[in-house]
């Protein structure tokens, strides 16, 4: 409808025509929003509001791509032209999870707000509210289904900042996605039993990354967090993409700023604490709920059963059959450093451990049988004579 309107320069259209064939220059798409605005200010003689969900995507895929500088110097000349004394804007509203403000993208913008989670005036928009889906459940006849969804999608805390005025007493806010496919579930199947649909809309690449990078060091912090724990972090809300793995303390403040992680209500801290962290600037984060819980006990599983299987235990076997006990305790310490579990120092898990290998290569496998006058703990049969 906008190519059909005599009052829009020709000019527009052009460039309207090239970016909806994909043949448009970096230069076009640069000022694709800026021209889009413009038509549609002629064609509906006012001014436009401009929402953008999520900005900061294209940087993210960027990032892990190697395309990052040049995606950023698109996204940066996109912002400003569309922000920037731009005469067919009425108002715009960015989402993101990073602050990508800290890019330089939004270089002499206007009257420009930030609202973070870690001090929000906005948390009751962040997603469903106590009230919300008591609302919702009693509308479709699923009242006794309450705590369930309680411990599944709720559990994400904002501090609350209203007119610079800070109020400890947070709301607790539902992820929607997740109340809303279950309540539709419940709807074919009153049976239904709560899942990880926010799993099925993102592949979780950013905790697998840093497991990747930092799987040792974060081990015991994962193991806490996992177990319903929390831990104390410094939160840092200007990161940029090209820099999320030069620093351990990253994880943290990406996994809490993705909705992975979510800070421990003042209410639920020691006064002590909650002055304690106050004094050293750090955050206590906790997983939000059951659902976030399962999708890293799956990333983490995952990342154990890809290392283990990328290592070559050929080696270790070897050394067994050849009683050559330094290079058994070399190359078991290699894998266990490759493990999520490498903390677990107890005589149990490495037994397991050793079973589970060898069991896993094929080997005949007999733990804590008697022989004889006593009992083994592990004996591993060489069937195939090698």
């Amino acid at each position: 409808y906008l190519l059909a309107n005599d009052e829009i320069d020709d000019g527009y259209k052009e460039i309207f025509e090239k970016l909806k064939n994909q043949t448009a220059s970096i230069t076009d798409v640069k000022g694709s929003l800026l021209v889009m605005m413009k038509m549609m200010q002629i064609h509906y003689k006012k001014p436009v509001i401009l929402l953008l969900d999520e900005c900061d995507v294209p940087l993210s895929k960027a990032s892990g791509n190697c395309y990052y500088h040049q995606m950023l110097e698109i996204i940066k000349a996109m912002m400003s032209t569309a922000l920037k004394d731009n005469t067919a804007l009425q108002f715009a509203v960015v989402t993101d999870c990073l602050k990508v403000s800290k890019e330089s993208i939004f270089t002499g913008t206007n009257n420009f707000v930030s609202d973070m989670i870690s001090k929000t005036r906005l948390q009751e928009y962040f997603g469903f509210t106590e009230s919300d889906v008591k609302t919702i459940l009693k509308d479709c006849d699923r009242m006794e289904q309450a705590e369930k969804i309680k411990k599944w999608y709720d559990g994400y805390h904002f501090t609350h900042n209203s007119i610079g005025i800070y109020n400890p007493f947070s709301l607790d806010v539902y992820c929607p996605w997740d109340v809303m496919n279950y309540i539709y579930d419940l709807q074919l199947d009153p049976e239904a039993l709560p899942s990880s649909y926010w799993r099925n809309t993102s592949d979780n690449a950013i905790i697998r990354s840093f497991i990747d990078y930092k799987g040792n060091a974060i081990t015991m912090k994962l193991e806490t967090l996992m177990s319903g724990g929390y831990i104390q972090q410094r939160i840092e809300e200007g990161l940029t993409y090209d820099y999320l793995h030069s620093s351990e303390d990253h994880l943290w403040s990406v996994l809490y700023l993705t909705g992975y992680l979510t800070k421990v209500k003042d209410s639920d801290l020691p006064e002590a604490l909650r002055k304690q962290l106050k004094q050293s600037g750090k955050t206590a984060l906790i997983i939000p709920n059951l659902e976030i819980q399962e999708i890293f006990k799956d990333t983490i599983i995952r990342w154990f059963d890809d290392s283990v299987a990328k290592w070559d235990c050929q080696a270790l076997f070897q050394a067994v059959w050849s009683g050559d006990s330094v290079a058994i305790t070399r190359d078991m310490t290699t894998l266990l450093r490759m493990t999520i579990s490498y903390h677990d120092y107890r005589e149990d898990f490495y037994h397991a451990f050793l079973a589970g290998i060898f069991t896993g290569a094929g080997y005949l496998v007999e733990s804590n049988k008697e022989h004889g006058e006593g009992r083994s703990d592990v004996v591993v049969f060489d069937s195939r004579g090698g």
